[in-house]
């Protein structure tokens, strides 16, 4: 994946950060219909893009071609697909990287799990969390602190909710992976352990390290060094590599990934992490053919879609973003989180910028 905006420069800086929100909330959109793997397999997904003539896929995902396929997308599509979009709908994916930069610019870079928890209890509703996040909020509210709110009564711990909750320390640390991955952790093990925790180290750093690397692939490498390399999430992610290096087809190289981390489950982070490698790498340095990859890859593809689409944003920047994934969103966020519903886009990535200012 080339660069097209050079990150030493102010204006460059600020072209790339903005991609990396558009990315994030253009790829979660193109996922957010067909969220659920265990239904919406590679197979049906592919199938749906042929019944409606939208493959290959190059933008929003199309309304759905019988009422059966209807009752299978989420209700949520009726404002993701194409022609319905005006402004993201609202998701954790989109909540959590909101969260975060409110997180950073209240607290600072040095800020404390335990600040991360008083964050979500102030700002964050209950219901609009899930899984592993869920389970640490309740221990929360009941008067426990980190690590035990991660581990207590919480069978989440490595799914794929702290790696959605990574891109931002990612976007404030351009070129500096070792430090994204550190932050990230601080706030991963508020409701993460083992390679939950990894996930969100690796997506953070893979953030970081695409401001200033050349190809998708250097990205992922420089990503890979910020984890145990002996952690199965690390062992998969190179996995993925070396079949992507022998010319396996991309289908071939998620049914090989898909077998080798069967029972895991469709919201385990070490799964999802193998679709989004699969994205970055096949799609070859192309914004739309990363992101659809990556959504068409299954799991959990809102998240997919948005990881992915934040390193594709943030290494070509937000000008090089084709206008029929970011026009549609209209520079406007609906969210979740307290005083933040209908922000503009524009303003999240200027506020991001100066963060990431302060550390280059």
């Amino acid at each position: 994946m080339t660069a097209t905006t050079d990150v030493t420069t102010a204006t460059g800086l600020a072209d790339r950060v903005l991609g990396g929100w558009l990315g994030r909330i253009a790829g979660n959109m193109l996922g957010k219909p067909v969220e659920q793997g265990e239904v919406w397999t590679r197979d049906r997904i592919d199938r749906y893009l042929r019944a409606t003539d939208a493959l290959p896929l190059t933008d929003y995902l199309p309304g759905p071609p019988t009422e059966t396929e209807e009752r299978a997308l989420r209700p949520e599509w009726r404002t993701c697909v194409r022609g319905r979009v005006h402004g993201s709908c609202r998701d954790d994916d989109v909540d959590y990287a909101i969260l975060g930069l409110h997180l950073l610019e209240t607290h600072g870079f040095g800020f404390t799990t335990e600040q991360v928890g008083d964050l979500w209890l102030l700002r964050l509703p209950y219901l609009q969390t899930f899984t592993a996040e869920r389970a640490a909020y309740r221990n929360l509210a009941n008067g426990l602190w980190p690590p035990l709110t991660a581990t207590y009564e919480n069978p989440y711990q490595e799914w794929i909710g702290a790696l959605i909750r990574a891109d931002v320390h990612g976007w404030v640390s351009p070129g500096a992976p070792g430090r994204a991955a550190a932050l990230a952790r601080k706030d991963a093990v508020l409701s993460h352990t083992g390679n939950g925790v990894y996930g969100a180290m690796w997506a953070a750093a893979l953030v970081a390290a695409a401001f200033t690397a050349v190809t998708a692939r250097e990205a992922v490498d420089e990503a890979l060094g910020v984890v145990p390399a002996g952690s199965r999430l690390a062992r998969t992610v190179r996995r993925v590599t070396s079949l992507h290096e022998s010319g396996l087809p991309w289908e071939d190289t998620l049914a090989t990934l898909e077998e080798e981390t069967a029972g895991l489950g469709w919201i385990h982070t070490v799964p999802n992490a193998a679709v989004i490698t699969a994205g970055l790498l096949y799609g070859d340095g192309d914004f739309s053919r990363t992101v659809a990859l990556t959504v068409r890859g299954g799991l959990d593809t809102d998240s997919n879609g948005a990881t992915a689409g934040s390193v594709a944003g943030v290494m070509c920047g937000a000008a090089a973003v084709p206008d029929q994934w970011k026009e549609p969103l209209e520079d406007t966020v609906r969210s979740a989180v307290f005083g933040f519903d209908g922000v503009r886009i524009s303003e999240l990535a200027e506020r991001t910028l100066r963060l990431a200012r302060a550390e280059v």
